[in-house]
């Protein structure tokens, strides 16, 4: 059997940048181990997977190791394949997924995400996360699978190192460090590391602004951002609170499609 595969940096208008996501579009679901198994292969942060519905798609997101129940840069891949290449003809598709109802909206080449909020709290650090993030934060949050860490530089995240073997103990989806911009041109920072899922740095990850923008609003006084998640490969995102739904745009850009025989 074959089957049509894309490969699309997403939150970026530039290749190799971004977080590149693997898409496979699906007539019907595979067995479950099968899609673990084409994930590892793959071997990106995530492979998506989709099925036809009656009103648009339902999607699953795969690391290389489990499957995830939201994720923000391989659902803004695939709605670029969607849009570009399967030529959808309206300029919104409705994903079903585990986490929901899900959109994106096509607004000339930028891709609208609307996700869900989850809300954070604060909480004392659980054993190993500060030991494994390998800095002491200003504030520590339970942020729904994952944690929020809090500092007070934009170079505090840049010379964060991770032990990924003690960070991979804790018992997370993944960790979220943030802080303020340097620039004037970005209101925040952050990066994102999930070592527990198969993915010790996530270049940018689309669902950890559901996160980081309720926590910046209380912060900052304001409901627009523009923010940088500073990995090697960088991603640049503007992202909106509305009610309880958090609109989080990028870009994307095709590397490759192909087919792959299992």
């Amino acid at each position: 059997m074959q089957l049509p595969i894309y490969q699309v940096d997403a939150f970026t208008n530039k290749l190799f940048g971004g977080n590149p996501a693997a898409i496979i579009p699906l007539k019907e679901w595979l067995p479950d181990s099968l899609m673990q198994k084409i994930a590892l292969e793959n071997n990106l942060s995530e492979t998506a997977f989709f099925v036809p519905t009656d009103k648009g798609f339902h999607i699953r997101w795969f690391t290389p190791t489990i499957e995830v129940a939201l994720c923000g840069h391989a659902t803004l891949a695939t709605a670029y394949v969607v849009f570009n290449l399967m030529k959808y003809p309206s300029d919104t598709i409705i994903f079903d997924s585990q986490s929901g109802i899900l959109k994106v909206r096509k607004d000339g080449k930028l891709l609208e995400l609307d996700f869900p909020v989850q809300n954070v709290a604060p909480i004392e650090p659980p054993v190993g996360l500060i030991d494994g993030i390998g800095k002491r934060p200003e504030e520590i949050y339970q942020a729904g699978e994952d944690y929020l860490l809090v500092y007070n530089s934009q170079s505090d995240i840049e010379n964060i190192s991770p032990d990924f073997g003690v960070l991979k103990s804790v018992k997370a989806r993944g960790v979220i460090v943030t802080s303020k911009a340097r620039s004037k041109k970005l209101d925040f920072v952050c990066r994102f590391f999930a070592p527990a899922a198969g993915i010790d740095e996530d270049p940018v990850t689309g669902s950890a602004y559901t996160k980081l923008v309720p926590y910046w609003v209380e912060k900052l006084g304001k409901t627009a951002f523009e923010a940088e998640q500073i990995s090697a490969r960088k991603g640049s995102l503007h992202c909106v609170l509305a009610g309880n739904r958090v609109l989080i745009a990028g870009q994307g850009k095709l590397y490759l499609k192909g087919k792959i025989t299992i």
